[in-house]
């Protein structure tokens, strides 16, 4: 008999987030499905650069000690996982899994593999002329500096995988919601075209997906917005009706919490207008949702709606945009300010004689205007500042002299300069364009420990 009610936890909000939370959900959750959201607009290009480099790599550096973690407790209470985790590299990914699991003697594990959301090849032949969104520039004019391009899958997607028995699911790039929206689908049996549950499938799963946000990290202001517990912050799990309706709550005795305020922030997080939510499956319609809290650390999240998907899909450019040149340095004691400032001045200055005075850049006393600028509040002298300078460059070679610059105020630069540090990096940035989703073709492999 089917449940009429099924539980989905946030295993993961970004990349680098707690395992230890995961574990607890895994173990104390008993839930139907654990999904660990783990991509945000850079990563997989970042990722397609590993790959570059290592054809086995490109997929999360923490894929295999979130699988090695959680398996355990999640087949044995037979709890399904989803996740984005795969990145660049989907497939690797997951033969990592079937490692761990065999690492772990778990030899029945089977893992189901989406792809297709890798359009790089489709869009270098078909989509030169498609526009950048909020640019005036064309793809065409990126390709050059173009590293990768993935599409936004929604949940429909991730349906056949889920109709395997594979009890991990491994995707690249999926919109955020649509992670838990296809479970929501497959085990209710939504249609594709029932527009008001997928609105409430991809309210739910925008509640979930920034993990411990809705719980009261990120949330917590002390003095103003006080969070109990926040050392063992617990992730957040939702008790979810076949009508879409849902309550969103966690682990008894984790720590946190679970209100309408830490529900209303995350619900309005990122969305620019609450009543046509672009998504790949639905357009959502968070206008009226109402939150009601209806215990302790539980909040029944009602109201939501949607309307017809679009025809196109948001397709996410990674590419090179130059390099960052960067140093820090730190001046302590009476008159630190002022030496830090001064050490400012004597960069600005060399590197404009160099040649630099048009590059982006950015001069801060961190802890006195790193944040606030020009604009910062007046305070009293403090007892230490750290003096940082990154400007954006086109070459390497730029970026380190930079750096270079910076650390060799040790000698020529005001008195009693310390702790200088310098780092270098690409700059790899992101852009969109909308493809039309019936040229976007995807597919699912199923893995075993014997294939």
């Amino acid at each position: 008999m089917e449940k009429t009610t099924i539980r989905i936890g946030a295993g993961a909000g970004y990349a680098g987030d707690r395992i230890a939370p995961a574990v607890e959900l895994a173990e104390k959750g008993q839930l139907d499905y654990l999904v660990f959201e783990c991509l945000a607009e850079r990563t997989i290009a970042l990722a397609q650069l590993e790959r570059s480099k290592d054809p086995a790599a490109g997929f999360d550096p923490m894929l295999v000690a979130r699988m090695r973690a959680v398996l355990p407790a999640c087949i044995r209470q037979g709890t399904r996982i989803i996740s984005n985790m795969g990145a660049a590299n989907p497939l690797q990914a997951g033969h990592a899994v079937l490692a761990v699991a065999r690492e772990l003697g778990l030899p029945q594990i089977k893992v189901a593999v989406v792809l297709g959301d890798d359009v790089l090849a489709t869009l270098t032949e078909t989509g030169r002329a498609l526009p950048v969104l909020e640019s005036t520039q064309t793809l065409a004019d990126l390709l050059p500096q173009l590293i990768s391009a993935n599409a936004y899958l929604g949940a429909e997607a991730l349906l056949p995988a889920l109709q395997s028995d594979a009890q991990v699911i491994i995707t690249g790039r999926v919109a955020d919601p649509a992670l838990f929206l296809a479970p929501l689908m497959h085990h209710f049996g939504w249609e594709t075209d029932d527009w008001q549950s997928l609105g409430k499938g991809v309210l739910v799963g925008h509640l979930l997906e920034c993990a411990a946000q809705i719980t009261g990290g990120y949330f917590a202001d002390p003095g103003f917005k006080d969070v109990p517990n926040m050392a063992r912050l617990g992730f957040p799990l939702a008790e979810v009706s076949v009508s879409g309706d849902a309550v969103i709550t966690k682990v008894a005795g984790s720590g946190g919490c679970v209100t309408v305020a830490t529900c209303t922030e995350q619900l309005l997080y990122e969305i620019e207008n609450p009543a046509r939510y672009l998504q790949p499956d639905v357009v959502a319609d968070f206008s009226q949702v109402q939150l009601t809290q209806v215990g302790p650390n539980r909040v029944q999240v009602t109201g939501g709606n949607g309307h017809p998907r679009t025809d196109t899909l948001k397709v996410t450019l990674g590419y090179c945009d130059g390099f960052i040149g960067e140093g820090q340095i730190s001046y302590a004691g009476p008159g630190a300010q002022a030496r830090g400032q001064l050490a400012l001045d004597l960069v600005r200055q060399r590197l404009a004689d160099a040649g630099y005075g048009e590059f982006e850049a950015r001069y801060d006393l961190i802890g006195v205007n790193a944040i606030f600028g020009p604009s910062s509040p007046a305070q009293p002298e403090p007892a230490e500042v750290r003096a940082r300078v990154a400007l954006r460059v086109p070459t390497l070679q730029h970026a380190q002299h930079v750096a270079h610059e910076v650390e060799a105020l040790y000698t020529n630069g005001p008195a009693g300069g310390g702790g200088a540090t310098r780092a270098v990096r690409e700059v790899i940035a992101a852009a969109a364009v909308l493809m039309p989703r019936e040229t976007v073709h995807t597919s699912t492999v199923l893995l075993t420990q014997d294939h």
